[in-house]
Protein backbone atom coordinates (compact mmCIF):
# COMPACT_ATOMS: atom_id res chain seq x y z
CA UNK A 1 0.00 0.00 0.00
CA UNK A 2 1.09 3.63 -0.91
CA UNK A 3 0.35 6.65 1.27
CA UNK A 4 0.35 9.98 0.41
CA UNK A 5 0.40 12.67 2.87
CA UNK A 6 -1.47 16.07 1.13
CA UNK A 7 -0.20 18.94 3.48
CA UNK A 8 -3.20 21.18 3.30
CA UNK A 9 -2.02 25.02 4.15
CA UNK A 10 0.64 26.28 6.45
CA UNK A 11 1.21 22.12 8.37
CA UNK A 12 4.35 22.23 10.12
CA UNK A 13 7.04 19.53 8.99
CA UNK A 14 7.24 17.87 12.32
CA UNK A 15 3.81 16.85 11.93
CA UNK A 16 4.33 15.57 8.38
CA UNK A 17 6.95 13.44 9.87
CA UNK A 18 5.27 12.05 12.88
CA UNK A 19 2.53 10.66 10.18
CA UNK A 20 4.76 9.18 8.08
CA UNK A 21 6.31 7.40 11.08
CA UNK A 22 3.10 6.48 11.99
CA UNK A 23 1.99 4.77 8.79
CA UNK A 24 5.51 3.23 8.23
CA UNK A 25 5.15 1.71 11.84
CA UNK A 26 1.46 0.56 11.50
CA UNK A 27 0.67 -0.44 7.87
CA UNK A 28 3.87 -1.08 6.85
CA UNK A 29 3.46 0.82 4.03
CA UNK A 30 4.99 3.31 1.46
CA UNK A 31 4.18 6.85 2.37
CA UNK A 32 5.30 9.73 0.09
CA UNK A 33 4.52 13.67 1.42
CA UNK A 34 2.82 15.88 -1.28
CA UNK A 35 3.50 19.36 -1.89
CA UNK A 36 1.58 21.47 0.27
CA UNK A 37 -1.91 22.43 -1.26
CA UNK A 38 -4.21 25.27 -0.80
CA UNK A 39 -7.23 25.42 1.36
CA UNK A 40 -9.87 24.20 -1.14
CA UNK A 41 -12.48 26.81 -2.54
CA UNK A 42 -16.00 26.87 -0.96
CA UNK A 43 -14.98 24.87 1.83
CA UNK A 44 -15.37 27.39 4.49
CA UNK A 45 -18.64 28.26 6.02
CA UNK A 46 -18.70 31.32 7.58
CA UNK A 47 -21.69 30.71 10.00
CA UNK A 48 -19.78 28.14 11.87
CA UNK A 49 -16.46 29.90 11.58
CA UNK A 50 -14.82 25.92 10.13
CA UNK A 51 -14.31 24.13 7.38
CA UNK A 52 -15.95 21.22 5.51
CA UNK A 53 -14.12 17.81 6.14
CA UNK A 54 -15.19 16.59 3.10
CA UNK A 55 -14.05 18.95 0.83
CA UNK A 56 -10.21 18.03 1.86
CA UNK A 57 -10.58 14.25 1.59
CA UNK A 58 -11.56 15.05 -2.29
CA UNK A 59 -8.73 17.60 -2.28
CA UNK A 60 -6.42 14.78 -0.93
CA UNK A 61 -8.29 12.14 -3.58
CA UNK A 62 -7.74 14.30 -6.48
CA UNK A 63 -4.45 15.47 -6.30
CA UNK A 64 -2.80 12.21 -3.86
CA UNK A 65 -0.37 9.78 -5.80
CA UNK A 66 -0.94 7.25 -3.35
CA UNK A 67 -3.79 4.28 -3.44
CA UNK A 68 -4.49 5.59 -0.42
CA UNK A 69 -4.43 9.72 0.23
CA UNK A 70 -4.49 11.67 3.35
CA UNK A 71 -5.03 15.77 3.85
CA UNK A 72 -3.40 16.90 6.72
CA UNK A 73 -4.58 20.50 7.82
CA UNK A 74 -4.10 22.47 10.92
CA UNK A 75 -7.80 24.45 9.90
CA UNK A 76 -10.56 23.60 12.34
CA UNK A 77 -12.81 20.89 10.62
CA UNK A 78 -16.78 19.97 11.08
CA UNK A 79 -18.95 17.73 9.36
CA UNK A 80 -22.55 17.78 9.08
CA UNK A 81 -24.00 18.38 12.68
CA UNK A 82 -20.82 17.00 14.45
CA UNK A 83 -19.07 20.59 16.70
CA UNK A 84 -15.88 19.19 15.67
CA UNK A 85 -14.28 16.37 13.56
CA UNK A 86 -10.14 15.27 14.31
CA UNK A 87 -10.38 13.85 11.07
CA UNK A 88 -12.92 11.79 8.45
CA UNK A 89 -12.71 8.92 5.98
CA UNK A 90 -14.91 6.83 3.95
CA UNK A 91 -14.88 3.25 4.66
CA UNK A 92 -12.93 1.93 1.90
CA UNK A 93 -12.45 5.12 0.26
CA UNK A 94 -9.17 6.39 -0.88
CA UNK A 95 -9.15 9.47 0.75
CA UNK A 96 -9.50 10.81 4.04
CA UNK A 97 -7.87 13.87 6.72
CA UNK A 98 -7.08 14.73 9.63
CA UNK A 99 -6.79 18.15 11.65
CA UNK A 100 -4.52 19.53 14.04
CA UNK A 101 -6.76 22.39 15.38
CA UNK A 102 -8.12 20.69 18.42
CA UNK A 103 -5.37 18.43 19.00
CA UNK A 104 -3.34 20.74 20.74
CA UNK A 105 -3.17 21.07 24.35
CA UNK A 106 -1.06 21.77 27.38
CA UNK A 107 -1.89 18.72 28.91
CA UNK A 108 -3.29 15.15 28.55
CA UNK A 109 -5.53 15.18 31.50
CA UNK A 110 -2.74 14.29 33.79
CA UNK A 111 -1.97 10.65 32.36
CA UNK A 112 1.59 11.35 32.23
CA UNK A 113 4.36 14.07 33.10
CA UNK A 114 5.19 14.61 29.41
CA UNK A 115 5.40 17.71 27.21
CA UNK A 116 2.58 19.21 25.56
CA UNK A 117 4.91 18.97 22.18
CA UNK A 118 5.50 14.92 23.00
CA UNK A 119 1.37 14.88 23.66
CA UNK A 120 0.49 16.46 20.44
CA UNK A 121 3.05 14.22 18.51
CA UNK A 122 0.78 11.50 19.95
CA UNK A 123 -2.11 12.72 18.94
CA UNK A 124 -1.26 13.37 15.45
CA UNK A 125 -0.29 9.61 15.01
CA UNK A 126 -2.80 8.20 16.70
CA UNK A 127 -5.29 9.97 14.20
CA UNK A 128 -3.48 9.48 11.06
CA UNK A 129 -3.57 5.82 11.97
CA UNK A 130 -7.31 5.88 12.56
CA UNK A 131 -8.42 7.78 9.43
CA UNK A 132 -6.02 5.11 7.52
CA UNK A 133 -7.24 2.64 9.13
CA UNK A 134 -11.16 3.58 7.96
CA UNK A 135 -9.93 3.39 4.15
CA UNK A 136 -8.47 0.37 4.63
CA UNK A 137 -12.13 -0.91 5.64
CA UNK A 138 -11.33 -0.89 9.49
CA UNK A 139 -14.42 0.05 11.46
CA UNK A 140 -14.81 1.49 15.22
CA UNK A 141 -13.48 -0.94 17.35
CA UNK A 142 -15.16 -1.13 20.86
CA UNK A 143 -12.03 -2.03 22.64
CA UNK A 144 -10.91 1.60 24.29
CA UNK A 145 -6.83 1.09 23.74
CA UNK A 146 -7.04 0.51 20.14
CA UNK A 147 -6.59 2.98 17.74
CA UNK A 148 -9.78 2.77 16.21
CA UNK A 149 -11.69 3.24 18.92
CA UNK A 150 -14.27 6.06 18.03
CA UNK A 151 -12.47 9.13 20.55
CA UNK A 152 -15.00 12.42 20.31
CA UNK A 153 -12.42 14.28 22.67
CA UNK A 154 -8.75 14.71 23.51
CA UNK A 155 -8.86 12.87 26.73
CA UNK A 156 -10.42 10.06 24.84
CA UNK A 157 -6.93 9.72 22.51
CA UNK A 158 -4.66 9.88 24.57
CA UNK A 159 -6.45 6.86 26.42
CA UNK A 160 -6.11 5.02 23.39
CA UNK A 161 -2.81 3.33 22.10
CA UNK A 162 -1.12 4.16 18.51
CA UNK A 163 -1.65 0.54 17.26
CA UNK A 164 -4.17 -1.59 16.23
CA UNK A 165 -5.32 -4.62 18.47
CA UNK A 166 -5.49 -7.78 17.72
CA UNK A 167 -8.95 -7.85 15.85
CA UNK A 168 -8.18 -4.99 13.81
CA UNK A 169 -4.67 -5.93 13.06
CA UNK A 170 -6.08 -9.95 11.61
CA UNK A 171 -9.20 -7.19 9.96
CA UNK A 172 -6.59 -4.83 7.86
CA UNK A 173 -4.79 -7.82 6.02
Amino acid sequence: MHVDIVPVGDLDRGVKREASTALRSIYDCEVSVHDQQNIPDGSYDSSREQYRAEEFIDLAKRVGSGGKNIAITPNDLFYHRRNYVFGLAYLGGSGSVISTYRLHTSSDGGFSQRSAEDIFSDRVRKEVVHEVGHTVGLEHCDNKFCVMNFSPTVREVDQKNESLCGSCQRDAL
